[in-house]
């Protein structure tokens, strides 16, 4: 049996300030550069084979503080975050209150639906764990990333409830081209 670790990015500017991020980007606070360097302490003893990461910078830089340069990693963009269309860099407060009303309401707006990001993340991750030599994968992405692609193998609401912080590790077992959630790790909660 395979394992995939998913790993939310560490704290940004953006979560700090509770904008929405999305597409656009913002730097990791020394919060989050500290939150990735604790997962790099986390992942020291797993033996991980490939990484992987999304192609925005705040993935990016908290997947070279796991790695602490032990592998090289992949950036992909089918792991970003969810696109907001205009909504980018603006107030969180302007967001959906639930996760079923973020399925369209960005699409007029030029963002796309939550429910193609998870199948977007469903079918990277598939292609990615299907290959022979990937036995243990870290792919580092995002919290709606996450959520969508959880969402396309069960109901993520018993694990939304607990929510998913900087720093939180899905760990996934992939057999016969399926994804099994086996536990999530949310460090700062030290659950």
């Amino acid at each position: 049996m395979k394992t995939l670790y998913l790993v939310r990015h560490g704290e940004t500017l953006f979560n700090v300030e509770h904008k929405i991020q999305g597409w656009c980007d913002s730097p990791l606070t020394s919060n989050g550069i500290a939150q990735a360097s604790r997962l790099g302490e986390f992942f020291k003893e797993i033996s991980i084979d490939h990484a992987y990461s999304s192609t925005s910078e705040r993935c990016c830089d908290t997947t070279e503080l796991i790695l602490q340069n032990r592998l090289t990693y992949t950036r992909v963009k089918a792991l970003k975050e969810q696109n907001y269309g205009v909504f980018e860099g603006e107030s969180e407060t302007l967001s959906p209150k639930t996760p079923k009303d973020f399925e369209t309401f960005f699409l007029p707006y030029g963002g796309e639906s939550s429910n193609d990001v998870g199948k977007r993340m469903l079918h990277c991750l598939t292609t990615i764990m299907s290959k022979a030599d990937h036995q243990n994968v870290l792919a580092v992405s995002h919290s709606g990333a996450c959520f969508n692609f959880l969402r396309m193998l069960q109901d993520p609401t018993e694990e939304l409830k607990k929510g998913f912080s900087n720093g939180t590790i899905f760990v996934y077992h992939f057999d016969q081209g399926k994804f099994q959630l086996a536990k999530v790790i949310r460090p700062d909660q030290n659950q």
